[in-house]
Parts: structure tokens; sequence; C-alpha cells
């Protein structure tokens, strides 16, 4: 492919900024993902499977972040990249379905998949940009995704306790690698300017797949609730899941995160590649609620695993939170608010444990309400509402005299 035919491929800094459909499109699967990994836990809640979802979030979430930059870099209006984020969904698709076993049988499914889809992007890309500067970007992530694919796929056909340790050092060195700019020796590493992307496009999709997590959230206690009976106890334990799931909504999107993409346009990819890892704290504590909105309403007290439920709203807030913290410090912010409240969440958690998880639910919603409704941001955003209606009133009475004078 010629140098200009290359060119067509990428996106224009001047091109719209907003997600395109083919990218909502692509998060579609991401709820059927996180639907498994929520699943995974809900059927057995154990430290061990604690462990291994993580591990396999990571590796969804890897695959969602490196899509996402590739529609940042590329025109994904372009047919080859079209057919190539579909062939994406698809892997992935299969991959999220073998989730429920990916420490089992169907461990060469996740990690096939997972190399599969980088080295297959690499594979479609390099020739496509022969010819093209941006071409030695594509071959040093490529590399460092060929490093990585060895313990995802010799992992596969170890057993599940080596197979956990092999994985882990699998995604250690994928979001290493993309922190240091991937530096391959001889090579270099990928030059700061080809690893820029467009702040507000980046932003706008953080929040979708927020909203995404979220969406899971809800279906997750929807789900749980028509199984079984609609007394009084469980609707209210669905009604403080569904202000749970509002204050989560609140918190995300507070009005600090609308300087997000300003934020990364100044301060360059490394603060995006941050972001990606603060974005996985947030996504990984909505799963733990969703979890433990799914244990504490499709189960009874008496049932197996019932307990766990106040665990999965305890991490689930402090994970959230922890989120908050790293993408306040990241922006030169001082999270004092924040970590406060992952104090206390902290210093409760002995006495929530002992209790019913209703109660856990309640008192971590509470906390983040408070986060929610008195960070800095909205309290500036209040005063300019308050500012602006003051004016507006000046303005009135000084042109047409006090509300509700006449003239005459």
């Amino acid at each position: 492919m010629r140098k200009s035919s290359a060119g067509r491929l990428l996106r224009k800094r001047e091109s719209s900024r907003q997600a395109s459909s083919l990218e909502l499109f692509f998060d579609l699967t991401f709820i059927f993902a996180l639907m498994r990994l929520s699943s995974r836990l809900v059927s057995d809640p154990s430290w061990l499977t604690v462990a291994q979802t993580l591990v396999l979030l990571g590796g969804i979430w890897w695959i969602w972040i490196a899509t996402a930059w590739s529609t940042d870099w590329f025109d994904p209006n372009e047919s080859l990249i079209q057919r190539l984020v579909v062939a994406v969904m698809f892997v992935g698709l299969l991959m999220s379905a073998a989730v429920t076993q990916a420490f089992g049988a169907h461990g060469i499914y996740f990690a096939g998949g997972y190399v599969l889809i980088h080295l297959g992007r690499a594979a479609v890309l390099l020739p496509a940009l022969r010819g093209h500067r941006l071409q030695r970007r594509t071959l040093l992530v490529a590399v460092w995704f060929a490093v990585s694919a060895v313990p995802w796929l010799v992992g596969a056909f170890l057993p599940a306790g080596p197979r956990l340790v092999a994985w882990i050092v699998a995604l250690s060195i994928d979001f290493t690698a993309a922190y240091l700019g991937w530096p391959v020796p001889t090579l270099g590493r990928v030059a700061y300017e080809q690893l820029r992307v467009v702040g507000d496009h980046l932003s706008e999709r953080y929040g979708q797949i927020s909203l995404v997590s979220l969406g899971e959230l809800i279906l997750a206690t929807g789900a749980a609730y028509v199984s079984g009976p609609f007394d009084v106890p469980r609707t209210g334990l669905v009604a403080v899941a569904f202000v749970n799931a509002v204050v989560l909504w609140r918190i995300y999107f507070l009005p600090e995160k609308q300087n997000f993409g300003r934020a990364i346009d100044s301060r360059g990819p490394r603060l995006a590649v941050f972001a990606a890892y603060t974005q996985l704290l947030f996504i990984a504590g909505v799963v733990c609620i969703a979890v433990g909105d799914e244990i504490s309403i499709g189960r009874t007290a008496e049932q197996e695993g019932h307990g766990w439920g106040a665990g999965f709203f305890i991490a689930g807030a402090t994970l959230v939170l922890a989120g908050r913290v790293a993408f306040e410090t990241a922006n030169g912010a001082r999270p004092w608010g924040t970590l406060l409240a992952i104090i206390v969440i902290l210093a409760l958690t002995p006495a929530l444990l002992r209790l019913p998880p209703v109660v856990a639910l309640a008192a971590t919603t509470l906390v983040l309400a408070v986060i929610a409704f008195t960070s800095p941001g909205r309290r500036q955003a209040a005063r300019q509402w308050w500012q602006e209606k003051t004016q507006k009133l000046r303005g009135r009475t000084s042109s047409g005299g006090a509300p509700g004078s006449t003239t005459g």
C-alpha cells in the first residue's frame, strides 16, 4: 500500500471527536463480558475465584483499551478498520464465553483469543501502513504483545494455579510495556508524538464504557430480583441497590471530568495510559458491587455464600474511590476527602462484615454519596450556578425594576 493510501487510514485530528457508531457497537461485547465475569464470582465466591476473575478482567479490559486507542489513531469510517474492529468484537465474544471455564478446559480459548486479537491487529496494520512512518509504532507494540503471548499461551496448558501465575506475568508485561512506551532494544520506543490521542474522544470513550458497566450493574440487580419473590425485604434491597447505581453514576461524572479531555491533550500520552489503569479500578469496583447485588438479592441468609455480599460491596466501593484518588492525583489535585472516605469504609469493615449485606450496601452508598455530592468540583459548579442566577436577577432589577413591580 502506498504512503498516500496508508495515510487515509489515519484519523484526522480535525475530524469529529464524537465516538462513532462502530465504537458503540463494539462496546456491546463488553456488556456480555462483564456479565460473564460477575456470574463467575456469583457461582463460586472465594479468594481464588476473585484473583482469577481480576486477571480475566485485566485481559478483557486491555483488549477494550487497545481497540479504543486504535479507533482514535485510525479512521473508524475506513472499511479496513471497520472489518478489523468487527473481527476483534467476534473474537472477544468467544473469549467472554470462555470466561467461566478459563481456568479449566477453556483456557486456550481465552488466551488464544487474546493473543489472536493483538497479533492479528498487527498483522493487518503492518502491511497496510507500509511506507508510512507510523508503521514503526505498530511494529513496536506488536513486539511486546508477541513477548506476552508466551506466558499467555503456555499458561493455557498449565494447571489452574501455575496458569494464574503465568497470566499475571503476561498482564504485567502488557501493562508495563504500554506505560513505558513499548521500548524495544535497538529499535527504541514509540515516539511521544506518535502516542498522542484526542483527549475529548478518549474521555468520551471512557465515559461510555463506564455507562456500559453501570448498565451491567442494573441488569444484574434486576435479574437477581426477578429470580425470587417480590417481598418487602428484597424490594427494599433493590431500592438501595438502585440508589447505589445512581450515586456511582454521579461520582464518575463529577464536574472535574469535564476537563479530563483537555488534561489529556495538555499532559500527553502518559496521562492517557495512566487513565486507562484508573478506569480499570472503577470498572472492577462496579463489577464487585454487581456481584454483591446478585448474591444479596438472589440468595437467602441461610444459603451458602450469602455473607460474601457485604465483602463485595465494601471491595467495590473501595476500588471506585481508589480509582478516583488516582485520577485526582494525576490531575494535580489533593484527594484528601476521597482518601478519608476510603479510611471510613475500611474502619467500618469489621462491623459491616458481621451485619446483613444490606447494611454494608447502605453504608458504602452513603459514603460514596458524600463524595459525589460534596466534591470540590460539585461545590464550584454550585457556586457558579448561584453567581449566574444572581447576576441575571440583578440585571432584571436594574433594567426593569424589582421582580413583580409594574410601571405606569
